[in-house]
């Protein structure tokens, strides 16, 4: 993350363009196109999960997970996902507020939106994890988010991981390069990225807590599914005190703070491919979101039928599978090991020094970076993508 800010930083522009000025006439750039295109992919499919929290709030507006009950629930959400036109339908609609709300630019569209409802939503799934931990059998779903087992662990998990995690920090894709970019000059970059790494890695364990016990306290199956909140969380909220009314203004504000959340994060991955358009093309600020975001939802119409609808198979697997593997456990990693290398190798030590002393003082951790970045983290990807290949030959 700091070497995407450092990159975007002394750039000034999107991934590509920052490439291009700081190593001109090499193929750097050719790695910008990578993340763009991870960015592109990204949205396919991630707009898909989006429209179902969008089509959760609707639906906790409309009272339905009132008449359902604890049984009920997860038959709900298999129904949903299968349909030839809801899904669809969501995606279109959540990827039709995504460029509405770049349009309106980063500070206005993004930042608006983060400082009003993301605290809400925190303190909401706080709550959640409270319900979730004292509800009867609520030991081994933490038992089984805890508690590790070490004979699971291959190259092919580290690989998930790995991309899992640049998934959810955002980096690999260009996204913390456009927004350093953004960065004023006296900007930390340090303690930006400890900042960012530590909320979002706070709150998917909080997340973790407020699924999980559920799972097993109210009989699901933990499987590998993104759609455990969507049917454990009306569930949990079932059970606070309160009666039917604060089960449903509970369900409704999640739902739609969740959807909120979904859009910050869509609204900095579209970002990145607008940027590289408008600035590497001269396309109209004002147009480039619609038109972006309206080929990312065609390519993401076979994503969403393959849920169920539609068998769409690539490789033995679903098309909305086999793109999610695509992106976390190659594209991601590839393009972050592009990005350190070329921070870690390209740039001068004089050039990362500067960057990283913007605020005015030289970071006392400013050699441990550059160690790190140039000899540790890109072999550690390197071995991890190299014994995942093996592994699959």
């Amino acid at each position: 993350m700091m070497s995407e800010f450092i990159l975007g930083k002394r750039g000034q522009r999107n991934i590509i363009g920052s490439l291009r000025s700081i190593a001109p006439d090499t193929r750097w750039h050719w790695a910008g196109w990578l993340c763009v295109t991870a960015c592109f992919l990204i949205l396919a499919f991630y707009g898909v999960i989006a429209g179902w929290s969008f089509a959760h709030a609707a639906k906790a507006l409309g009272g339905v997970f009132n008449t359902l009950g604890v049984n009920q629930m997860e038959g709900h959400f298999t129904r949903h996902i299968p349909h030839p036109f809801w899904p669809v339908f969501w995606h279109l609609l959540f990827m039709g507020a995504t460029a509405v709300i770049v349009v309106a630019g980063v500070r206005h569209g993004i930042e608006r939106f983060s400082k009003i409802f993301m605290p809400v939503l925190l303190a909401i799934l706080i709550l959640l994890a409270i319900r979730s931990v004292t509800l009867n059998g609520a030991a081994a779903g933490l038992s089984f988010l805890f508690q590790p087992n070490f004979s699971k662990i291959s190259a092919q998990t580290t690989l998930v991981a790995l991309g899992a995690a640049f998934f959810s920090l955002g980096i690999g894709n260009g996204v913390m390069v456009t927004f350093g970019s953004y960065l004023r000059a006296d900007t930390e970059i340090g303690g930006t990225a400890l900042k960012v790494s530590i909320t979002d890695t706070t709150v998917a364990i909080i997340a973790g807590v407020a699924i999980f016990p559920a799972v097993f306290a109210l009989g699901y199956a933990p499987a590998d599914s993104s759609g455990l909140a969507f049917i454990t969380v009306p569930s949990v909220f079932q059970s606070v005190p309160g009666g039917a009314l604060m089960h449903y203004l509970l369900t409704l504000l999640f739902f739609l703070l969740l959807s909120i959340a979904a859009l910050t994060s869509s609204v900095a991955t579209l970002e990145v491919v607008v940027a590289t358009v408008t600035e590497e093309f001269g396309m109209d600020r004002r147009r480039a979101p619609y038109m972006i975001a309206g080929v990312m939802f065609l390519f993401g119409v076979p994503c969403a039928l393959s849920t169920g609808a539609v068998p769409i198979d690539v490789l033995g697997m679903a098309f909305f599978d086999f793109v999610i593997l695509l992106v976390e456990g190659l594209f991601l990693p590839v393009g972050g090991l592009l990005i350190v290398t070329f921070v870690g190798w390209r740039l001068s030590t004089q050039d990362v020094a500067s960057v990283l002393a913007s605020d005015g003082n030289v970071p006392w951790y400013q050699s441990g970076y550059l160690v790190l970045i140039r000899f540790v983290v890109p072999v550690l990807i390197i071995a991890v993508l190299l014994k995942t290949i093996l592994d699959g030959l």
